[in-house]
């Protein structure tokens, strides 16, 4: 359900709301979202990419993908 006027595949970091449930969507915190739109834009593919890209650069991640 999306509202009039709003690109499905669009991120808005003006929402609250819509970012919190692309950061569900995306498995990555709304910060980490935001960063993401900042860098690639809000294209909702483009952030996904960028944040799948970027997950792994962190040693954080690393460990818990690693199970630790």
């Amino acid at each position: 359900m999306t509202q009039p006027g709003v690109q499905p595949d669009r991120i808005s970091l003006d929402d609250e709301q819509a970012l919190a449930q692309w950061a569900k969507k995306l498995d990555a915190t709304p910060e980490q979202v935001r960063e993401a739109v900042q860098a690639v834009g809000d294209k909702a593919a483009d952030v996904e990419m960028h944040l799948k890209g970027a997950r792994s650069t962190t040693n954080a991640d690393r460990v818990h993908e690693l199970g630790g």
